[in-house]
């Protein structure tokens, strides 16, 4: 069954997709080394000589007079020059550009990098700019690492670094089969990025053979979810619901729609909710009941306090979430060019198959320019997250 409305209300919480940054996620750890791949058919992007300097561009989103656009910008910078000290046995000749929040600004700033030698475009955040620079490499041969989680950019020349929609699905999707959890329900929002997230969850439904139960689609309002709420918890406790997953991906979203589920009698105590974005932050999350016993995907953090403890005694602030991202890039290409490889920039050296051991987890890049990210199953019990699951600590074979 489908239950959907199509009331609508105010909120000022409304963004389009392409301006929502990557997850968290993964960083590329020096001690890594790369699989050789085969062959190199239909690759993109520049061959080096890895005895000397890779250089690499970095752009960041300065210069807009958004004060945490200017945090986020510092956090890459800053990252990034620390992926390139600790590359041992590697050079990168790192060059920052501020590349603002449009994508005209950004293609500018990447030109300005490739006629000053940049052989790869690390950035930008946003993926309206990611594709517009991926475009203007594209006749250049240069291969663009964006910072964006936006699986719909990604291919060609463009990959994409953040945690995307697909990859949360599917590990959530295939634990819950793993766990006699079949039969999913879903709920979005109604905006892009909600209608993204839900036909990610329903390609994992797909691949890992579970049952879509059904769907339900709200606006992003209160007056929205007050009038899916009774349709979903019907469905949900209709006993042919197994598990609800939630997209909940705008932050006021998800306490007021587990709140009005609960009060219909919705929670894990009933049916499994499960939930596309992380529950356990901000940290107040972890006090609603509605997200009680519920499951989210987290990446590996075993390694990320000891990353923040050296980013704080060097720079003197916490890094931005999102700062990761760009030791990833960085500490990635440098693995590469110490393993000797030409082809470290090249759609081939990129895509090796064990991919890169990282602070927040194991990560690889596809061919198709999305990548898959080693992550965690956790729940919230009595306030305090869980762990029920661990992220693997790699994708097996060499490169770790």
């Amino acid at each position: 069954m489908t239950a959907k409305t199509t009331i609508r209300g105010l909120i000022d919480l409304r963004r389009p997709f392409a301006r929502i940054a990557a997850m968290a996620s993964a960083v590329v750890l020096a001690a890594c080394q790369p699989l050789e791949t085969a062959g190199t058919g239909g690759s993109t992007g520049q061959t080096i000589d890895p005895s000397q300097p890779v250089p690499v561009a970095l752009l960041v989103p300065g210069g807009t007079g958004s004060a945490d656009l200017d945090w986020l910008a510092r956090s890459l910078s800053n990252a990034a020059k620390m992926a390139a000290a600790d590359a041992q046995g590697a050079r990168i000749d790192l060059r920052i550009y501020d590349s603002g929040s449009e994508p005209g600004t950004a293609v500018a700033r990447a030109t300005q990098a490739a006629d000053e030698g940049a052989k790869i475009i690390l950035g930008p955040l946003f993926a309206d700019s990611a594709n517009a620079v991926g475009n203007a490499m594209a006749p250049r041969g240069i291969n663009v690492l964006s910072f964006s989680n936006n699986a719909d950019i990604a291919g060609g020349n463009v990959f994409v670094l953040g945690n995307t929609f697909d990859n949360v699905a599917n590990r959530l999707v295939r634990h819950a089969v793993a766990n006699g959890k079949r039969r999913i329900l879903v709920v979005a929002e109604d905006d892009a990025a909600g209608q993204i997230g839900s036909a990610a969850i329903q390609r994992a439904i797909q691949a890992n053979r579970a049952t879509l139960a059904g769907t339900a689609v709200h606006p992003l309002s209160r007056q929205g979810i007050d009038g899916v709420a009774p349709n979903v918890a019907q469905a949900a406790l209709s006993g042919n619901v197994d598990a609800v997953f939630l997209t909940a991906n705008q932050g006021a979203v998800l306490p007021y729609l587990t709140d009005k589920l609960a009060d219909a009698g919705v929670t894990s105590a009933s049916v499994q909710m499960m939930g596309l974005t992380r529950w356990d932050t901000p940290a107040s999350r972890l006090a609603l009941r509605g997200v009680q016993g519920g499951w989210f995907a987290l990446p590996d953090t075993r390694m990320k306090a000891q990353f923040d403890q050296r980013y704080r005694s060097a720079y003197g602030e916490a890094p931005h979430e999102l700062g990761s991202l760009a030791y990833d890039g960085v500490a990635a290409i440098a693995a590469l060019a110490r393993a000797g490889k030409r082809n470290a920039l090249t759609t081939a050296g990129l895509t090796q198959n064990a991919g890169f051991a990282g602070i927040t987890g194991a990560f690889r890049l596809k061919r198709d320019g999305t990548n898959e990210r080693a992550l965690a199953v956790a729940t919230i019990l009595n306030g305090q997250v869980q762990i029920l699951d661990p992220a693997p600590s790699s994708f097996g074979g060499f490169g770790f």
